[in-house]
């Protein structure tokens, strides 16, 4: 599979608020920076800390991710996304680094 594949069934992972899905995309090394707090955000690395990063946004049943626009050169690809919740919505942006058929990176950012 592709970089493009692999982040679209990751996506759908997401979808589905299905967290145990999620982190078996990803490599046990896994590198997540996440959008907060501001202004740099938060890293996480593997999947013990990225899963109690994620958890939050996985029980929270009314939110959503919304591809907007994604594409890809290898194994690097960005996506474009829309994130809403019951009662707001911010839009940014994931720069993604595919390895061995996983997320290897997944670097956040927000328009903010």
């Amino acid at each position: 599979m592709n970089g493009l594949e692999i982040v679209e069934l990751f996506g759908k992972t997401w979808a589905d608020h299905d967290l145990e899905a999620a982190l078996a995309w990803i490599t046990d090394d896994c590198v997540f920076d996440s959008t907060a707090p501001a202004p740099d955000g938060a890293r996480h690395v593997g999947k013990q800390d990225i899963r109690i990063a994620w958890q939050p946004i996985f029980d929270d049943l009314a939110s959503r991710f919304e591809a907007e626009a994604t594409f890809g050169v290898g194994e690097r690809v960005v996506q474009l996304w829309r994130y809403s919740w019951n009662g707001g919505h911010v839009r940014g942006v994931d720069v993604i680094t595919v390895r061995d058929d996983k997320v290897a990176e997944k670097l956040s950012y927000v328009k903010g």
